[in-house]
């Protein structure tokens, strides 16, 4: 397989779109052509922001990685110090805005991982054409967006080596006359190396389709398995994130192929309970779509301890997200 759709890191932050450039983004007909043509014009979805980090030491085991979608990441104090809390080592995040209204112009996933005194690669899965949703605009600390980015990141408390974006594959899914809002992008995940005293270990935050069925999410997954094939090697690997299983199916995610997908490649999935659901209402996701299992971390060539789910709630009841965070605490590599 071509790794033609892995993209390399840049260190400084991403080039932004001009309002002016974003506005003729948005008057474009809706076809497969002009979002494939909008796409390769737009170097914010080329490349992985990742700002160079002091030398740190390589992880020491046990460690801890935490999954977790934020919903826009509309509460940035509050996230960081749930994640604290969980003492995180390693952490997958999807769903982060960048210079959005309605989460104040903030770079939600940099910020946390300053609160974290983290390193972060950041890339953007979708370029934002609008503030957002109907249900979104009361946020708004403007009437427009200083970036526009909405995507994954991954933060370490050691330094990321190499790390890359890889854009999954995708449909109009989210640039056609039926979504609410416009936007350009696709589908993605963020993947580096991180040094352990045991070895290197390769971490993945992805966030798959939910417009898509089962199928359509096994392709993104098989094209990312095969992906992380090339480039960790035999390399230890944790995968993690909003895979968005069972969303179309009626939430029976043991449905979804990814799972014997995983399992024939030597993954082990961790999502806590599996009578446990890892979806709440919240200031956005207020209606009754019922709770899905939509939240995972999947590993290979280590030895998980425990593995639990930590409500996405801050002490004061405040919701933070519409997806509750996955945790796994890891004891080292298994024998190979």
């Amino acid at each position: 397989m071509s790794l033609d759709a892995v993209k390399p890191a840049q260190p400084t932050p991403l080039a932004v779109p001009s309002l002016d450039e974003r506005e003729a983004l948005r008057g474009l007909e809706r076809t497969l052509d002009n979002h494939l043509t909008a796409m390769a014009g737009l170097a914010c979805l080329q490349r992985v922001e990742a700002p160079p980090m002091a030398q740190r030491e390589p992880l020491a085991f046990p460690l801890t990685v935490a999954a977790w979608n934020l919903e826009r990441c509309y509460a940035v104090a509050p996230s960081a110090a749930l994640l604290a809390e969980q003492d995180v080592d390693i952490v997958l995040l999807s769903e982060v805005d960048n210079g959005m209204a309605r989460t104040g112009q903030r770079h939600t996933a940099a910020e946390i991982a300053a609160g974290l005194t983290m390193g972060h690669a950041y890339g953007v899965e979708f370029l934002e054409l609008d503030l957002g949703a109907a249900n979104e605009l009361a946020y708004c600390v403007d009437d427009f967006n200083s970036r526009g980015f909405h995507g994954n990141a991954l933060l370490s408390s050691t330094n990321l080596l190499t790390p890359v974006l890889t854009r999954l594959p995708d449909q109009l899914f989210w640039f056609n006359n039926e979504v609410e809002t416009a936007r350009v992008g696709t589908r993605c995940a963020i993947a580096a190396t991180l040094m352990t005293q045991q070895g290197p270990l390769f971490a993945v935050s992805v966030h798959l389709e939910s417009r898509g069925d089962g199928a359509h999410r096994g392709r993104q997954m098989a094209m990312l398995f095969d992906t992380v094939a090339q480039l960790a090697g035999d390399m230890p690997v944790v995968i993690g994130g909003d895979l968005n299983t069972g969303l179309a199916d009626g939430g029976d995610f043991d449905a979804e192929p990814l799972f014997a997908d995983a399992a024939a490649r030597g993954y082990v999935r961790h999502s806590g309970r599996m009578d446990q659901m890892t979806t709440r209402p919240s200031r956005l996701s207020r209606g009754a779509k019922g709770a899905y299992k939509l939240d995972w971390l999947l590993t290979r060539g280590l030895e998980v301890t425990e593995s639990r789910i930590i409500a996405a709630v801050a002490p004061d009841g405040e919701v933070l997200s519409d997806h509750d965070m996955v945790v796994a605490r890891i004891a080292g590599f298994t024998a190979r």
